[in-house]
Parts: C-alpha cells; structure tokens; sequence
C-alpha cells in the first residue's frame, strides 16, 4: 500500500515521534486530505501532554489543517476531489445532541476534534468528516490560510458576533498569535482598535497591525487609559494571564464586554458592583464551525489580513512545537509537507 509520513504521539508527555503510515482510505461521509500545510497551536499540547479527557494514543496532533481532497468517501455531499479545503479546531459533530437540535453545532457535547478526537495535520494524509470542511479561497496560499483555522476564526468570530458596530472602540488585549490578527480584524471592521500589551517595542508593530492606539500595560494602568478613551465597547482577551484580564476589565464602557478567547484555570477577579453599576459582563467564545472558518477566510482574503508566520518542513514539527510553547514564534508556526 503507498505509504505516508506523519508526526505522532504515542504516550502522554511522550515523544514526537516521525512514523511511516498507510494512506487511509476514507469510510462512509469522510473525505481524504493531502496536507499542505497545519498550523501549529497552543492547544497541541493537550495531544502532546495527555491534557484532553479520553484521548487515545497514538495520536497525530494538528487542527489547523490546509490541503486538498484526495478522495471522497460514500454519502458525502457537494465535496470533489481537487478541491482546496481546510479543518480547524470544530472537527464534526453529532447532530443529535441538544446543542446540535438546536443547530449550536460548535457546543456539540460530542464534537470531535481534528488531532485529538481523531488524527490530525501533523501528516502528509489525513480523513475529516465533510461536515467539517471549509473552501479556501483563492486569494490565501496553503500556509497563510491554516493559522486562520483556529487563531482567525477564533478571533474574528467573538468580535462579529459581539455587537460591536463601526467606530466603536475595540481593545485586544494581547497581540501574540491571536492577537495580532485580532487587532487587523478590528481595524477592517472599522472600530476603533485599541492594541494592549507588555512592552513599549511592541507599539510600533500595533500600529502596523492597524491599532489606533497602543497601551504598555507594563508602564501604564490599562483600565485608566481605556477610560480617558470613553472606554472599550469590547475587550477581546487573547492572553492566557487572568491577572492581567482582571486588570483590564475596570476599562469597560458601559454595556462593555470581556470576551474571552485565551484559555487559563486560573479565575478572573471582577467586583460584582463593577458588573451591576455599568451592564458590564465576561463571555467566552469557542472558535467556530466550517461554515465560520469560511466567513473568516473569506473576509481575510477580502480586507487582506494575514497571519504573520514562520514555517517548517513536517520532519521539524517538534522544533517547530516547542518554538511555539516557549513564546518564541513569531506570531504562528506552520508545518509544511511539499504537497
């Protein structure tokens, strides 16, 4: 049988490990990717560290997964082969859930996980469901357009379904991986994009991204600033510091909202009459289905926003993995196959 190379795991905390496969064959309502890019996220780790309930190794990580449909399996609609295609981090659902009936596909109690659930795009092949594909558009090539699987949908689709309106004032808090894009999306959307983070060399970069205003919150107190501005309508958190959320949130407009998008077990501090006296409130918001990676695709391509990336072959996935886990990338990591 012709064979693959891929990038697994096959223990908790175990090794990367560069395997030879069997090209899979997909079953009944899945699709056959050949990989050309995958992006690589913080949220690899739970593959890499045995951090996600019921995982089963060996596992090959990767939810950011750009290519083209090899083949397709019996009963899958619409999908050719030949046809560019993308999975982010929604990798299918079960469609008869409660969240599912009532078309809340993305708080599906059973959604699978591309590189969790099943085997992701740290590999030349991999199989998806069809439910879980998105159209690339034309305009992205394969490594641009696989951070925006995750980081972009993540990000763009908290602030569009915000309620923020052109000429508001949006503040992203933190301009790493999903941040950086964040502050473009803000921008093009027409708000005015408030860029947070640590450091004053990380201003002239914001206003590069698009931010109107930049605030060092090593030098500067972040609510007080927000606040000589009317206050932020929205605060999208990207960062994983609670500390540095709960520091923020004193900068909310009336009716302003945290969105949260970074992941932390630690708890946000909020005082309960901050939240009653202005309508304040915290929200979180997970990523997004197929058809919202192709909105997000779709308006990156349109607005020209793009992920600032740095690329490896697939045999220096681990290298690439642990660039990104030490803060290191600059701001997202692709791992590219040649195909």
């Amino acid at each position: 049988m012709p064979g693959m190379r891929a990038i697994e795991v096959t223990k908790a905390n175990g090794p990367f490990q560069l395997v030879e496969r069997d090209i899979p064959n997909p079953a009944a309502g899945q699709v056959l990717i050949k990989v050309q890019a995958c992006g690589v996220c913080h949220s690899d780790a739970f593959t890499k560290f045995g951090a996600f309930p019921g995982l089963a190794y060996p596992r090959v990580p990767g939810h950011e997964v750009v290519g083209i449909i090899e083949k397709i399996g019996e009963g899958v609609p619409d999908w050719k082969p030949g046809q560019r295609v993308g999975v982010g981090w929604h990798g299918g659902h079960c469609g008869h859930c409660p969240s599912c009936r009532r078309g809340d596909f993305v708080t599906c109690v059973n959604a699978q996980i591309p590189g969790i659930s099943y085997d992701g795009g740290y590999a030349e092949y991999m199989l998806a469901p069809f439910e879980a594909l998105a159209a690339i558009p034309d305009g992205l090539d394969a490594a641009e357009a696989a951070p925006l699987l995750c980081a972009g949908i993540t990000t763009f689709n908290a602030l569009r379904n915000s309620g923020v309106r052109a000429g508001d004032t949006v503040a992203i808090l933190g301009i790493g991986g999903l941040g950086h894009l964040g502050v473009q999306f803000a921008a093009k959307m027409g708000c005015r994009t408030v860029a947070i983070a640590r450091g004053a060399d990380k201003g002239p970069l914001a206003r590069k991204l698009g931010a109107h205003v930049y605030i060092d919150s090593t030098a500067q107190d972040v609510a007080a600033e927000l606040n000589k501005l009317g206050g932020a309508n929205v605060i999208l958190s990207t960062v994983t510091s609670s500390k540095a959320m709960s520091a923020a949130l004193g900068g909310l407009a009336v009716d302003g909202r945290m969105f949260v998008v970074g992941a932390s077990a630690e708890p946000i501090e909020v005082s309960p009459l901050l939240l009653i006296g202005g309508r304040r409130g915290i929200q979180g918001w997970p990523s997004g289905t197929s058809s919202d990676s192709e909105d997000t695709l779709a308006f990156s391509a349109l607005a020209d926003i793009r992920p600032m990336i740095e690329t490896m072959p697939l045999e220096r996935a681990p290298e690439a993995f642990e660039r990104m886990m030490s803060g290191d990338a600059r701001f997202r990591m692709v791992i590219t196959t040649g195909k």
